[in-house]
């Protein structure tokens, strides 16, 4: 397999995310997504909702170059409200597992002031990479 995950022994397992991943293979670069439709409409129900389109519209970018949510190694999530991300943090994990599955690559959370987009409380980057064939 050409991805692989990091997680150094004797270290506690983490929750939702790796530590570290190494990957081999095509790369796949994911812009920041908010939750909006294709229509670039904010959806409505707030973190969560907006959360799960988000991370909906990266799966379809992805799978325009035949990768699949699998072959994400890295996310990077930016969101307006620290507090409202940890509170809501069993909802995220079940959008989450809905749309990627029980996959879980290298991840980061940051809380920012505001995002480009009005309305947006969250922003999600990717970085896939794609097993060359075997």
């Amino acid at each position: 397999m050409s991805i692989r995950v990091l997680h150094p022994e004797g270290w506690p397992r983490p929750s939702g995310y790796a530590n570290g991943i190494s990957a081999s293979g095509r790369t796949i670069f994911v812009a920041g997504q908010v939750g909006w439709d294709a229509q670039q409409r904010l959806v409505s129900g707030g973190l969560v909702a907006q959360a799960s389109q988000a991370l909906a519209n990266i799966v379809t970018i992805l799978a325009l170059d035949e990768a699949r949510p699998e072959h994400i190694v890295r996310l990077t999530w930016y969101v307006t409200e620290r507090v409202e991300y940890l509170a809501s943090s069993a909802m995220l994990g079940a959008a989450y597992r809905d749309l990627i599955g029980r996959h879980f690559p290298a991840m980061s959370a940051v809380e920012v002031q505001a995002l480009m987009v009005p309305g947006a409380v969250v922003e999600i980057e990717a970085t896939a990479v794609v097993p060359h064939a075997q």
